[in-house]
């Protein structure tokens, strides 16, 4: 643990957070640090074996967690998600809309059943968890909540119209939301990941694609899960306590610089 971990421990003791899409790759890393921080982490994701993995893994860490094995594409599903964590906890917190499910398709080759999955788990459901958790937050102290949307909803690639469409719908969301529930003591920010390698996103990346981004990047690097993890647990904490309505690009300066 490195000195900015130390700092960061304990810092969400007696909080109660909810990750969806928690499963693997940013999300399980995102629900692995809260739980560091001293947050109950509630893990989601559609797979019940998914769900049980990452609670075992934070749990043998020292960690707790509890697993939330729900379709949160749906709103009955998500609410079932967030109200029945919030039950089980007593209370909830922290809510990190992170589920998506991405296919990329040229403009020729998008299909309406993709369009529809995307934007039921992807959009909709962000909706759905904000409205939720704004119910059970309101009730108790208030609470952040942290969408991940995507540098793709900043500047686009090719065969990426739904899914930059998505993404920068997120953005928007996570504007208006801040707006109404600013008064209801409710923080709503969002993060925008570059290209992070993940289990997810292995089929989509070649090495010569990794080296063009790379290249592209002020920092010389790929952002990894831990990155993008510590920039949401910090959007979650005290630390951005007068910190709304925000989308914090998390890409090693790639979309704001030409190099």
């Amino acid at each position: 643990m490195d000195i900015q971990d130390q700092a960061m421990a304990g810092m969400l003791a007696g909080r109660v957070a909810l990750v969806t899409g928690a499963g693997n790759g940013i999300g399980r890393a995102t629900a692995r640090r809260l739980a560091a921080m001293g947050a109950v982490v509630g893990v989601n994701d559609l797979k019940q074996e998914f769900v049980d993995a990452a609670v075992r893994e934070i749990e043998a860490a020292g960690g707790k967690a509890i697993g939330v094995a729900q379709n949160v594409a749906s709103r009955d599903g998500m609410r079932a998600a967030v109200l029945g964590l919030a039950e089980r906890a007593g209370r909830l917190d922290i809510l990190v809309n992170n589920a998506a499910w991405v296919r990329y398709q040229a403009v020729p080759d998008i299909a309406p059943e993709t369009v529809d999955r995307m934007l039921e788990i992807g959009f909709k459901a962000v909706i759905w968890g904000i409205q939720a958790a704004a119910e059970v937050m309101e009730a108790g102290c208030g609470g952040s909540i942290i969408n991940v949307a995507s540098t793709a909803g900043l500047r686009s690639t090719p065969a990426s119209v739904v899914y930059s469409g998505i993404k920068a719908g997120v953005m928007g969301i996570t504007r208006a939301a801040a707006a109404d529930l600013g008064p209801r003591n409710i923080r709503v920010n969002a993060i925008a990941p570059s290209a992070v390698p993940t289990e997810g996103t292995a089929k989509h990346r070649t090495e010569e694609k990794d080296q063009k981004r790379i290249a592209r990047t002020p920092l010389g690097r790929l952002g990894t899960v831990e990155d993008i993890a510590k920039a949401i647990c910090f959007l979650a904490s005290g630390q951005a306590s007068f910190v709304t309505g925000q989308v914090l690009a998390v890409d090693g300066g790639i979309t704001t610089t030409n190099i």
